[in-house]
């Protein structure tokens, strides 16, 4: 299993790889990978539809 100091080496590994200038943004965008994902697990995502398309529709048929 995972132990205090294998997480060490873990988060030691990623400074070397990435640098910190980096981390902040790879840890942002894995959050929000996790949320998305949690999202379509329950099925709670929403379908994306264009707006700009509808008024472009509609005023071709005036």
């Amino acid at each position: 299993m995972l132990r205090p100091s294998h997480l060490l080496l873990l988060v030691i590994a990623a400074l070397l790889l990435f640098g910190p200038s980096k981390l902040p943004e790879l840890g942002r965008s894995f959050g929000t990978m996790l949320k998305e994902f949690r999202k379509g697990a329950r099925g709670d995502f929403i379908e994306e539809t264009p707006q700009e398309a509808k008024p472009a529709q509609e005023s071709n048929k005036l």
